[in-house]
């Protein structure tokens, strides 16, 4: 998301120091006309609300603006690695004219963007033109001292450097060399000075709260709804498996109980029956278990599980492990089992002929990587198992990544924040 400004040495770049004039120049250009024509739109437009035209032209003009306002957001976000959430008040979508007017004037978010569209065209557009003219200007300098200097008229300043002759223009040279050198240090916080300043004054620490809370409210739902699942399906496999065959069990031992005295050796035949059963209703109860929480996943930590479950898998799976350490149950417990989803998806619908998983710890992220050699073509989207595998991820503030160009590889990556 940052700007590639440094090399592995951690000094500023060539590419870096013009990549962050042109951005400059490019938001300078935007901000000073379209910040000037939002705020005169606006302004007319809430002061047209007495005599009912507002009414309708201030909704339309506020969207106008916000999506203005987004698009700084999206640019402080990946030119400049600052992120601005919005946090505007949903509104009605069958509200009439007049709600959505008063409705949008209400929002706190509506006022942080006319406040910030006077700052971004006269602080905002300083900032972001000062990048680009702190490297323009000084060719001015070099050109003043290769002898253009005769085509100025008298009196001519280049900076605080008056051009009378060629000695003077080779003092310009001079100031030109400086201000270069200033620029290569310069130029990239010039420029996330501009989005700190947007920043400053497009969020809010209640907005980003407000984001806070809506995002652990959709997890906390996903969570919700994900344990609901989970117990209707071990009800149900309770219910058709171990439990109907128990059932059996019973009434076998019943019908033995009768049978013992009149005829032994059907009696026999049914204490098999019973014993198969229980042993099959064992097996169930054992298979459920594994799939509340595997054993291996308790005893011997994630990476052995991982390796268990590509044991039983009928495509040739690599498995590759770099965990220094354990991480919390559930979070474990959550990789495990989408990693787990991910596998299985492979194996049904990709077509592969040999899978790898990669997990590994950086960062303070646990990382799951499942690669195969399939069709490509996955996507996360309602009703697929990723789509899933993405809500489990999310109760952890997780993050689920798919790459699966049609013609394959398809890569997922999974990240779990863990300590």
């Amino acid at each position: 998301m940052t700007m590639d400004t440094k090399n592995g040495n951690g000094r500023t770049t060539g590419r870096g120091i013009g990549l962050a004039a042109m951005r400059g120049l490019a938001l300078a250009l935007v901000s000073l006309p379209g910040a000037v024509l939002c705020f005169c739109l606006s302004l007319l437009s809430i002061a047209l609300i007495p005599i009912g035209v507002g009414i309708i032209t201030t909704p339309y003009v506020l969207t106008g603006v916000r999506a203005f306002a987004n698009s700084r957001r999206v640019l402080a976000a990946e030119w400049g690695g600052v992120r601005i959430p919005p946090a505007y008040r949903p509104l009605p979508e069958d509200a009439n004219p007049w709600a959505r007017t008063f409705g949008m004037l209400r929002d706190p978010a509506t006022w942080r963007d006319l406040r910030w569209l006077p700052v971004d065209m006269t602080a905002g557009f300083v900032t972001a033109l000062l990048p680009a003219v702190l490297l323009i200007y000084p060719l001015e300098g070099f050109a003043l001292a290769i002898g253009l200097w005769r085509v100025f008229p008298d009196g001519y300043w280049y900076g605080f450097v008056p051009v009378t002759g060629q000695a003077s223009a080779f003092g310009a040279a001079a100031l030109a060399l400086v201000l270069l050198f200033l620029a290569h240090f310069l130029t990239p916080r010039l420029l996330d000075v501009h989005f700190r300043l947007t920043r400053a004054v497009l969020g809010s620490n209640q907005g980003e709260l407000a984001e806070r809370v809506r995002v652990l409210t959709e997890t906390r739902r996903d969570a919700v709804d994900t344990s609901a699942a989970e117990l209707r399906r071990i009800e149900r496999d309770l219910h058709d498996g171990a439990q109907a065959r128990l059932v059996a069990v019973g009434m076998d031992l019943g019908t033995i109980e009768a049978l013992l005295d009149k005829d032994p050796a059907q009696a026999k035949e049914l204490i098999a029956q019973a014993r198969r059963s229980s042993v099959e209703a064992l097996s169930e109860l054992r298979e459920l278990v594994r799939g509340i929480h595997p054993p291996v996943l308790a005893e011997r930590g994630l990476g052995d599980a991982v390796r268990a479950l590509a044991l039983r898998l009928p495509v040739a799976t690599e498995v590759s492990v770099d965990l220094p350490g354990r991480a919390q149950a559930p979070v474990e417990s959550a990789a495990y089992f989408a990693v787990s989803e991910v596998l299985t998806n492979a194996v049904k619908h990709s077509g592969a002929d040999r899978i790898w998983v990669d997990l590994h710890r950086a960062d303070g992220m646990l990382r799951a990587t499942v690669t195969d050699d399939g069709k490509g073509g996955a996507v996360i989207g309602a009703g697929s198992g990723l789509a899933g595998v993405e809500r489990r991820l999310g109760t952890f503030d997780g993050v689920l990544a798919v790459s699966s160009p049609a013609g394959g590889p398809t890569m997922v990556t999974m990240e779990i924040p863990c300590a």
